[in-house]
């Protein structure tokens, strides 16, 4: 494996290019198309003229839940953000103010009265164990009346976030509940999008990854292998493996659309390219050097200097490519992140 630094992943990113609301229609969004014959910059409406017929599309079904909560233990106020279900009524969460929670603590939830949630236990990944009781339903009515959509810290909302966030925020393709940041990629999609897609003759399958509070949580060592990614759970039906596998056969792409897509589909692969049913968790950390078996192109968006985002689709389309590439959308100001512009990388070492 080559020697990493984090300071390897590192560019200039002016603030003003980080996107504070989403291009309007979505589908109007600029698209950077990555390939080994250089970039070419589009329009995510072009998408049908740059897929082939027999491609698939892998497309992420999560669903954001309102996942930021404020609280009370005590006269101590905490902000928690959940991150992952577990079993029994328990959640994964991120707590800001974590420090003053012990055990056996019931917090009383801001908005949602009828909520009493107890300590767990605090985890050495930084993560709370908090136990919200077995009724699911009534958990999630709260999190409706009480819970704020769990929008990522770079997008500026002093008065936090808005009913128009709350449609923003969701994609066309959301089904599974359980998500507590979005699958950004997908938000560029319309109908009509992908009514054109279909009549390109390009089929679409669907795949569940909860993406949870750790996408968000920045790499604190130079080295990245060191770097451990929050577990999320995931599952690709039997179905959907079967799809993306006779898809291969027949000598169609495999197009994952974001990196959650692809994350999950690389937990999934075995070395010969087989895609395998999956349900669980998976904390898969693709850094270059990693080989790619599951998927040929990747949609997604443009994404923070020395992420684990970065470090992605630098190990997907090349360092060297990927630091040309985000070179020229600095330049020609293309839109950073969860609202931002899109990018279609085609994969190094495709054949």
């Amino acid at each position: 494996m080559p020697e990493l630094r984090a300071e390897d992943f590192d560019f200039a990113l002016p603030e003003a290019l980080i996107a504070q609301a989403p291009a309007r229609p979505r589908d109007s969004a600029r698209l950077l198309v990555v390939g080994a014959d250089g970039t070419r910059d589009m329009g995510v409406a072009d998408l049908p003229g740059l897929l082939q017929p027999g491609d698939l599309m892998v497309v992420n079904d999560t669903r954001v839940i309102p996942a930021r909560l404020h609280a009370r233990r005590g006269e101590a106020r905490v902000e928690i953000m959940l991150n992952r279900a577990d079993a029994g009524g328990q959640w994964h969460a991120l707590v800001r103010g974590a420090k003053k929670l012990r055990a056996g603590d019931v917090l009383a939830i801001e908005g949602a009265p009828e909520l009493a949630p107890r300590v767990v236990e605090r985890q050495d990944s930084g993560a709370v164990l908090l136990d919200f009781g077995p009724d699911q339903a009534l958990l999630a009515a709260a999190l409706e009346k009480a819970g704020e959509v769990p929008l990522p810290p770079y997008i500026a909302r002093p008065d936090g976030p808005t009913e128009q966030d709350r449609e923003d925020y969701t994609h066309l393709f959301a089904r599974q509940p359980g998500a507590v940041a979005a699958p950004t990629a997908s938000l560029h999609f319309t109908p009509a999008l992908v009514e054109a897609l279909a009549a390109r003759g390009v089929s679409q399958v669907e795949v569940t990854l909860h993406v949870g509070a750790g996408t968000f949580l920045p790499i604190r060592t130079d080295n990245p292998r060191a770097h451990k990614l929050h577990a999320e759970w995931g599952e690709i039906t039997p179905q959907a493996a079967a799809a993306i596998n006779a898809t291969r056969v027949k000598g169609g792409r495999i197009v994952a659309i974001g990196t959650t897509a692809l994350r999950l589909l690389e937990s999934a692969v075995d070395d010969n390219g087989i895609v395998h049913p999956f349900q669980g968790l998976t904390d898969i950390f693709l850094l270059p050097g990693h080989r790619f078996h599951s998927a040929d192109v990747l949609l997604t968006n443009f994404h923070l200097p020395k992420s684990s985002l970065f470090m992605l689709v630098s190990a997907f389309a090349g360092m060297e490519r990927m630091r040309q590439a985000y070179a020229h959308a600095v330049d020609a100001g293309y839109r950073f992140y969860s609202y931002g512009d899109a990018s279609l990388l085609f994969r190094e070492n495709a054949k």
